[in-house]
């Protein structure tokens, strides 16, 4: 499986959906590698800042030929994540095209949801090449008890071609403590319920997808 998490928007939170899924997925036994298809390199900074032993193989491609290199590229794994770029570019269209679902994050703010609209409309011209590429909405950043978290998936119901992924995040500082020395949640003591929503947001990713997991 390739999944690209996309959003035109900064500081939606691509790169932690992106560094936690990844992990999960390889925590289940899954060779992975994590793309940084994003310029300002934060997957590969969350690398960087590693001291225990890799997760997963993390490599920096923010380049427009992502779609013709994967092939190449994520040979041999069994599931690639791009991190992709912020703004609606080639780049970004690249990524589009590499992947077999694309997860659109965003966070429940009305200028999160009105920023979608760009990759939505780019979704809908790669389809016309990829018909079987699928895509979905995932929320994050949710705080909860507000009446915005609560409205988030009223306000998605203007794009009703696109799902929206019932799992979602919460807005959790565990998440950038973790990402600060380079961990997933899933290593962080009492972080018990991040692990949780990112756990079963790739149990949704992967029934989304309808892919099994590797035995």
């Amino acid at each position: 499986m390739i999944v690209g998490f996309l959003n035109q928007k900064g500081g939606v939170g691509k790169t932690t959906l992106s560094v936690n899924v990844a992990a999960s997925l390889a925590r289940r036994g899954g060779r992975v590698l994590l793309i940084d298809a994003d310029p300002q390199g934060s997957s590969l900074d969350w690398a960087a800042a590693r001291e225990a032993a890799p997760l997963l193989s993390v490599a920096g491609l923010p380049r427009p030929t992502l779609h013709k290199e994967i092939g190449q590229i994520g040979y041999g794994y069994d599931h690639v994540v791009i991190d992709g770029p912020p703004r609606v570019t080639d780049l970004a269209r690249s990524a589009v095209m590499a992947a077999d679902v694309v997860l659109i994050p965003t966070q429940p703010s009305p200028y999160d949801i009105w920023a979608s609209d760009e990759v939505v409309k780019l979704i809908g011209e790669a389809i016309v090449f990829k018909e079987d590429l699928k895509y979905a909405f995932v929320i994050n950043r949710k705080i909860s008890n507000t009446s915005i978290g609560r409205d988030v998936r009223e306000a998605l119901a203007a794009y009703p071609d696109v799902p929206v992924f019932e799992s979602s995040l919460t807005q959790r500082v565990i998440f950038a403590e973790a990402a600060a020395r380079g961990l997933s949640v899933h290593e962080v003591d009492g972080a018990v319920r991040a692990v949780s929503e990112i756990e079963a947001l790739t149990d949704e990713l992967l029934e989304f997808a309808k892919l099994k997991e590797p035995a």
